[in-house]
């Protein structure tokens, strides 16, 4: 189904910005990992603070843990750390590959009765490729320049790989990021939401 700029335009579709959940957990998307919240108890890890900036952690069928970087089990490092969630906190670098949500799993609340309290998240990047944050690499937490997008024949447009080898062939392509939508070229033929300073990215049809 072909989306036009005037069937998406209105919305400022979200696209591929995965930092709210879009993904699955997986090393191109998104996890969850948990830390002890009896008081006093120190998180597990290799350093004081579990997860923090450069350390960083494995990935297996139990979900992330905290190992040295040095190991064999060693997959991808924390380059930012910041409290709170990720939709209300700061960004995650452009390149980020994916997001671990780092909880307690006895909270004092919970609001939708998961067990779980987010209180804080990690921005990771692999250690060896793939890295689908990159641009035009079909996933991570933020659309960016030169990544691409492919109709889901609902009114939406998701991320991915520019090179075909996803499993949605690219349909479009964003070729610039502006301030608003009268600031992308005539061709533009799709709008798509993508943050921060120049939250509009321009796309063209491929």
């Amino acid at each position: 189904m072909r989306l036009s700029a005037v069937e998406v335009a209105g919305a400022l579709l979200l696209g591929a910005v995965l930092t709210a959940g879009c993904a699955p957990a997986s090393p191109a998307g998104e996890g969850r990992v948990s830390a002890p919240s009896s008081p006093g108890a120190a998180p597990t890890g290799h350093g004081p603070v579990f997860l923090a900036v450069g350390e960083c952690s494995s990935s297996g069928s139990r979900g992330f843990t905290e190992v040295p970087c040095t190991g064999e089990r060693a997959v991808a490092e924390v380059t930012a750390r910041h409290e709170g969630r990720p939709a209300a906190g700061p960004a995650c670098p452009a390149t980020t590959d994916f997001v671990l949500h780092v909880s307690d799993r006895r909270p004092v609340t919970d609001e939708d009765g998961d067990g779980v309290t987010p209180r804080g998240y990690a921005c990771m990047r692999n250690l060896q490729p793939p890295h689908p944050g990159d641009p035009g690499g079909g996933g991570g937490p933020l659309t960016l320049v030169g990544d691409c997008l492919y109709g889901t024949g609902d009114g939406e447009v998701r991320e991915t790989a520019c090179d075909g080898g996803g499993e949605n062939a690219p349909e479009y392509e964003v070729t610039r990021a502006v301030t608003g939508r009268d600031r992308c070229p005539p061709s533009t033929d799709l709008y798509v939401r993508l943050g921060g300073d120049r939250p509009v990215g321009c796309a063209r049809e491929l």
